[in-house]
């Protein structure tokens, strides 16, 4: 018995390679997140942090951002997170939307208070009890409007939790928002 053409081997695995192909791509778009492969970001690739945007990371609607800080870039502990953003990150978001989750993000730390300081551009996370050292950290900031499209450097130093409280420099998360 003979194949019909449209059904041989070559035009048959071809079909199934670019249905898997296009059925792959909506699913990496619907995972906005980590820097990826960042060329010339001005910022050294150790210093990168990873984050993921829940819902896309459009331009102007709500979005929940999980902003990763390995527990390596935390060696004394914290106390304190403080987030510095640029000018035109024009994101709007309350202190009661931001949270400090520990274990995987399946534990939220009690704070102490959350500080937004729109006209310096920061934002003061304080805890009700000190990181330990060495832990891995997730800053989940819910309900924020995303800012227009673009890449945002958010920059995150902490306050050490050591005897000798000191500000620190831990990363920055290279944020794209998309069309």
């Amino acid at each position: 018995m003979k194949i019909p053409p449209l059904l041989s081997r070559p035009v048959l695995i071809g079909t199934l390679l670019s249905g898997a192909v296009l059925l792959a791509v909506p699913m990496l778009a619907l995972a906005q997140g980590n820097s990826g492969l960042t060329i010339f970001s001005g910022v050294d690739r150790k210093d990168i942090l990873d984050y993921y945007l829940q819902f896309g990371g459009n331009p102007n609607e709500r979005d929940r951002y999980k902003l990763y800080i390995p527990g390596k870039k935390l060696p004394q502990g914290a106390s304190k997170f403080y987030l510095s953003y640029p000018n035109n990150f024009k994101a709007e978001f309350s202190p009661e939307n931001v949270e400090v989750r520990i274990k995987d993000g399946q534990e939220s730390v009690p704070l102490s208070g959350v500080v937004i300081d729109k006209e310096s551009r920061f934002v003061e996370i304080s805890l009700a009890e000190p990181l330990p050292p060495n832990t891995k950290a997730e800053i989940v900031i819910s309900n924020i409007k995303n800012p227009d499209f673009g890449t945002y450097y958010l920059v995150c130093d902490v306050l050490a939790s050591g005897d000798i409280p000191v500000r620190l420099y831990v990363g920055t998360w290279i944020v794209s928002i998309q069309r």
